[in-house]
């Protein structure tokens, strides 16, 4: 199996609650490597841009204000079966549906405010880091 990367993000309520340190120690437990990371603050353009799939959905404009709301960490994990396994990782969207002992489940307060972002393709997770990292970025 090849080695693939996918895309995280440590959302606004996880960074607020200082959560980076203990989300960041779960990723590598599980094996992954973080070859990216920065700390920003999203613009409105940079939310709306990579919500935008989302953006004739009535919640759109709220999933806007809250991922502009604080700092988010993006990073960039790699390992075997990257994609699969941070999904895994991180659990469903809702934490109430999530698996016990996974990210959403242990650390989200909402379906909307769930800690942590996770690519659900690597299709996506090539098009999301593209998004905020550039190759000279990745180690």
């Amino acid at each position: 199996m090849a080695v693939e990367r996918t895309l995280s993000l440590i959302k606004p309520d996880a960074v607020q609650r200082n959560l980076i340190g203990t989300i960041l120690m779960r990723f590598e437990q599980a094996g992954f490597r973080i070859v990216g990371a920065k700390m920003l603050r999203l613009t409105q353009e940079q939310a709306e841009g990579f919500y935008s799939e989302h953006q004739n959905k009535e919640f759109f404009s709220d999933l806007v204000d809250y991922m502009m709301s604080a700092p988010v960490v993006a990073l960039v994990l790699e390992k075997e079966n990257a994609v699969k396994d941070y999904r895994t990782l991180i659990g469903a969207t809702n934490p109430q549906q999530a698996a016990v002992g996974t990210i959403r489940r242990d650390f989200a307060l909402n379906g909307r405010h769930n800690s942590v972002h996770g690519s659900d393709s690597l299709e996506s997770a090539k098009r999301e880091i593209a998004y905020f990292f550039v190759e000279t970025e990745l180690f």
